[in-house]
């Protein structure tokens, strides 16, 4: 089956097998060798992670631009186009290449069913080979060990925070779900765990697998002094570096993980101390606290489990103390919405649901009856979807406010969506 057109292709895929997620490596790896038999690739740094996966892989990204090498990035899911997914030198690929990447795939993939990840992640592999890239950096969609993401040997692999997340799919343990991220080692390979407690399951699967384990306030570390602050590993040290532009103290984690991969990498790919400088000042994340201001500003992000949210409600408090937040929410229905909303009920003001169309979205009766059971007291139901929640929580703003919309990818893409089109932040 082919397709002229991207929307064509990914329309397709959707419905081309029996489940969403599926996790596994034996059919994809069977296309990859089909599709790739002697799997050339560049440098690779691979990122699995409950939270910060997106951040590390941002950084990296920044710090080798900085230095002019030409960089991919595969992260998923998307905000707003399908193409960020799949970017080079910081630029989504076009709609072209996708196509063109999928063709290749469907000619080999015989009787093999392959999901909208596993198409997607073939896709990426492939531009990339072809591209020229001096590394690659790829983001786990889920899990790690039976991630789609895994089929490729990383040159490094790096494990941000564990928490909490994709119990059906990981366990509903901090050590069940360490094992499946910590996956991704490879014996006689860097693994950077940038999690300031890891579970036990992550330092044994590294010991297990040989691999060369390098752990926060361990191998690695990180002292802030104000507005600077310095790294180290072993005899290497960095002083008075800047504070990183994606804020909370949980980037100073996210970027001392991603220094350490630069910096191990450097004898392959050498980057300057000012390279490493200017990808802190640069580095841009969207849908991660992501602030447009304003006599009211607005922040949107995607935290959807009970760690990501400690950190927004910590953000909320250092950065915005004192000031009323209302909060424009929705989640899928398989995450932790109560422990969700026990840690943000101190940071929000009031609450309002925007459905979602998504058929893994809570729905407004089931959320009803977890805001009952919850301490949250002044929250709105009854919109038609995300504008009109919106424009409800702006008409109760006063200046000085703060609007948040937060909770599910699709929610901020909802966002990031109607503020293209028009001028709700105004």
């Amino acid at each position: 089956m082919y397709f002229d057109s991207l929307p064509g292709w990914l329309s397709w895929q959707e419905s081309l097998h029996p489940v969403a997620i599926d996790l596994g490596l034996e059919r994809v790896a069977a296309v990859y060798d089909a599709l790739n038999p002697n799997h050339r690739k560049p440098l690779t740094i691979t990122v699995a992670g409950t939270n910060g996966k997106g951040s590390c892989v941002a950084y990296l990204e920044a710090i080798y631009k900085a230095q002019g090498y030409r960089v991919g990035t595969y992260t998923s899911p998307h905000l707003i186009k399908y193409n960020e997914r799949i970017k080079i030198a910081g630029e989504p690929v076009s709609d072209e290449l996708i196509c063109e990447a999928f063709a290749r795939i469907e000619a080999v993939r015989n009787d093999h069913s392959l999901s909208y990840f596993e198409f997607g992640t073939l896709a990426a592999l492939d531009i990339f080979w072809r591209a020229g890239l001096d590394i690659q950096l790829l983001e786990v969609g889920l899990g790690g060990r039976l991630d789609a993401v895994n089929i490729v040997d990383p040159d490094i692999a790096l494990v941000t925070s564990i928490g909490i997340d994709h119990v059906y799919w990981l366990g509903d343990t901090r050590e069940a779900i360490g094992r499946e991220k910590a996956g991704i080692f490879r014996a006689g390979t860097p693994a950077i765990v940038g999690d300031n407690n890891p579970p036990d399951s992550v330092l044994a699967t590294a010991s297990e697998k040989d691999a060369l384990l390098y752990r926060i306030n361990h191998e690695f570390r990180y002292a802030r002094k104000g507005a600077t602050w310095d790294w180290q590993a072993g005899g290497r040290c960095l002083h008075d570096l800047p504070e990183p532009a994606l804020k909370g103290e949980h980037q100073y984690r996210n970027a001392s993980s991603a220094i350490l991969a630069v910096e191990l990498l450097s004898k392959r790919l050498p980057v300057s101390e000012m390279s490493i400088r200017q990808g802190l000042e640069s580095v841009s994340l969207a849908g991660r606290f992501q602030l447009f201001p304003g006599d009211i500003p607005v922040i949107l992000d995607v935290g959807h489990n009970p760690d990501a949210v400690k950190t927004l409600a910590a953000y909320l408090s250092d950065y915005f103390p004192g000031r009323r937040v209302h909060a424009v929410f929705s989640m899928m229905k398989d995450k932790d919405i109560s422990g969700v909303l026990n840690i943000m009920d101190a940071a929000v003001d009031s609450w309002y649901f925007a459905p979602l169309t998504n058929p893994r979205a809570i729905s407004e009766s089931a959320l009803r009856e977890i805001f009952l059971q919850s301490p949250v007291s002044k929250v709105c139901f009854g919109f038609t979807g995300f504008t009109d929640a919106f424009n409800a929580a702006k008409n109760q703003a006063q200046p000085g406010d703060v609007l948040l919309v937060f909770g599910s990818f699709f929610l901020v893409s909802d966002c990031l969506n109607e503020f293209e089109k028009s001028e709700l932040t105004t």
